[in-house]
């Protein structure tokens, strides 16, 4: 295929259903990228976006990686990918490759329409590790960040909704308030997710030195699912502090975003292999074939795929948690709206679900995404 035009644009994102509540300002980038390819009589349009939590990336899209995608002649999305890091220098992993990820995504989308295949479907044969792996993908509901009035009840709600939509595990913030507030804040998610590693927290990077080995020491009686992003993501001392005197699984990897950096990870951080979760994101790894690069180089170094667990809470982490034989994928049910979830009216079956069967990335199940994916 050749792609004959790039369209991007910045949109606010929110953490909350309700976008009135204070997000940070987040944003994200959509894209979509149009192909000579023609399909039903129409050009075959891929789409993608930034994923989750890095903000929006039009300059360096527009202004880098665009021109060398629509500069590339005919290509699949790795010669795509290859064509768009051409002459860029290692190191530098900060913010380029959510762009390059971003159009990644939206080249995947294209590719797996055109061959009128699901993605997970034309990923498995060429990237899965074994053709006997269910093609449904264990997941956890993600939410439950600090409400400004009334958070408990709220929390509560948000979670019982979670559970009755029929979500096994579910994760939730701390680290945003003091100790004691996020203590009670875990015991009323516990009341309603109460079994043993069926609750994680994620503390988004509140902790350091001092205060992450008392936290981890205050959270072992939960029996966590995990404890997701203690502290500064290059602060290997506090993580290796942790898991030390931490028991249950550690969560790492969603800000890092290369494989450079996941080998320093797995060698500085003190992880154990028999028990941690990764979870880097496959839009902010430079795309799909650097996230391959990460986990083709940790399981050089004793990791399985069963530990790995994509960030973003969206349908391109799910195909690829499906393709690759992933140990779960995270969704967002009610967070990031209309990026975040599943396809419209898809259930969860006890606690697993399966990829859109629609052809590429299935953002078309989405009536609010699609909509607002085409008004590029």
């Amino acid at each position: 295929m050749r792609v004959v035009d790039i369209r991007e644009r910045s949109v606010d994102i929110s953490r909350y259903s309700d976008p009135s509540i204070p997000s940070g300002g987040l944003t994200t980038s959509i894209v979509g990228v149009t192909t000579d390819a023609i399909r039903n009589g129409r050009p075959v349009v891929g789409y993608g976006f930034s994923s989750m939590g890095r903000f929006a990336q039009g300059g360096l899209i527009r202004e880098r990686f665009a021109p060398r995608l629509l500069a590339a002649g005919d290509l699949d999305p790795m010669s795509g990918w290859a064509a768009m890091m051409r002459g860029e220098k290692p190191g530098g992993h900060g913010e380029r490759c959510v762009a390059v990820g971003t159009l990644d995504m939206a080249l995947w989308d294209a590719a797996a329409k055109i061959e009128g295949l699901p993605l997970h479907r034309l990923l498995r044969p060429r990237f899965g590790s074994d053709a006997s792996v269910p093609a449904d993908v264990e997941v956890y509901a993600s939410g439950g960040y600090l409400y400004p009035d009334d958070d408990l009840g709220r929390l509560t709600r948000e979670l019982t909704s979670f559970r009755d939509s029929g979500y096994r595990r579910v994760k939730i913030k701390i680290g945003q308030a003091p100790l004691a507030v996020d203590l009670r804040r875990i015991a009323a998610a516990a009341e309603i997710f109460p079994a043993p590693h069926t609750l994680a927290v994620d503390a988004i990077y509140s902790y350091n030195g001092q205060s992450a080995p008392a936290a981890a020491e205050a959270l072992q009686r939960f029996r966590l699912m995990w404890i997701e992003d203690m502290c500064d993501p290059h602060d290997f001392d506090t993580l290796g502090a942790v898991a030390r005197r931490y028991d249950a699984p550690i969560a790492v990897g969603e800000a890092t975003f290369s494989a450079v950096e996941a080998k320093l990870l797995d060698r500085h951080a003190g992880l154990r292999r028999e028990r941690d979760i990764l979870l880097f994101d496959p839009v902010h790894c430079y795309g799909l074939p650097g996230y391959l690069q990460i986990v083709e180089a940790l399981e050089a170094r004793g990791w399985r795929r069963r530990s790995f667990w994509p960030h973003g809470g969206h349908l391109f982490s799910l195909h690829v948690a499906s393709a690759l034989g992933l140990g779960g994928a995270e969704v967002n049910p009610l967070s990031f709206p209309p990026f975040g979830g599943l396809a419209d009216g898809q259930s969860v079956a006890g606690g697993r679900v399966a990829a859109p069967d629609a052809p590429g990335i299935g953002f078309e199940t989405k009536a609010d995404l699609i909509d607002l994916l085409r008004s590029l």
